[in-house]
């Protein structure tokens, strides 16, 4: 019977250490990711809200003062990921975690990303010259009002080598661009890649042409891949628009001609369309 008591015991007391009481947190915890060209950027954030407070400005009942760190966030305040080497603001910063900090003021923010993620919201351990990157930006005033800090990342260009990283809280938004160059890695990979695989060299060639390179160099590996796939029609378009970009309106009029069959053999009325378009252009 005292065993069983003591086992009782036992149980109860493990059960008192490990049970927790689980309610929402006051800032709950947010993350944004998304793809800027080759390149993976995250924010891993605490979100706070406004509620019914003046957060920014320079009374003393404000909740962040001008000119005065903020951690950009509550809890161990907000932090910024590169899965490669970007700019931001033109400055060059290297792949890695940040610390995004922030001098907020009426029409000028300063912004900082800094190395040392372990700071966390210790602000007093501070030092500027672990700065990656500091920059100035200029807020806006939002027209609706947002009551939990938000960080997004958008604005991505059409040819996905910049975003914005936007914060924006009650009715301030603020800014700032990042850049990526994923150039030199597509080109390594075109190297190493069209080694193997005859579509490789589709890809590499369509790359060429969409970004103003050598066009000879991809006729010449538009072809590789035509050789090596059996002449599909989405490989002939390309190639004549290919030889249209190097002057050779007759070679490239024929070879739409023997794609616009190929893609009404295949019932592709996308490539149909796209072949008479460029036929037409020709003439």
């Amino acid at each position: 019977m005292k065993k069983f008591l003591c086992f009782t015991a036992l149980v109860f007391v493990g059960l008192s250490v490990n049970a927790q009481v689980r309610i929402p947190a006051a800032s709950p915890a947010g993350s944004v990711s998304t793809t800027v060209g080759l390149t993976d950027v995250k924010i891993d954030y605490s979100r706070p809200r406004v509620k019914g407070r003046a957060i920014f400005g320079s009374a003393a009942t404000v909740l962040v003062p001008y000119g005065k760190i903020w951690r950009t966030g509550a809890n161990n305040g907000s932090k910024i990921s590169f899965s490669g080497d970007v700019k931001v603001e033109g400055t060059a910063v290297p792949k890695g975690e940040y610390l995004i900090l922030t001098w907020p003021g009426a029409t000028e923010w300063t912004v900082a990303l800094n190395k040392n993620v372990a700071m966390g919201g210790d602000l007093d351990k501070y030092d500027a010259a672990q700065d990656a990157a500091k920059f100035k930006v200029k807020p806006e005033k939002l027209t609706e009002k947002v009551e939990t800090l938000t960080f997004n990342v958008g604005d991505i260009s059409d040819d996905s080598k910049s975003a914005k990283v936007q914060l924006a809280w009650e009715n301030t938004s603020v800014k700032f661009s990042i850049a990526t160059d994923y150039d030199a890695a597509v080109m390594a990979s075109i190297e190493e890649s069209t080694k193997v695989d005859p579509y490789n060299y589709f890809q590499a060639a369509v790359y060429y042409l969409e970004n103003g390179k050598d066009l000879k160099q991809a006729l010449e590996w538009v072809n590789k891949a035509a050789d090596g796939m059996s002449s599909p029609f989405w490989v002939l378009h390309q190639k004549a628009k290919i030889q249209k970009g190097l002057g050779d309106k007759q070679g490239a009029m024929a070879t739409a001609s023997a794609s616009l069959e190929s893609a009404k053999k295949a019932n592709n009325r996308d490539y149909q369309v796209m072949n008479e378009d460029l036929i037409k252009s020709l003439k």
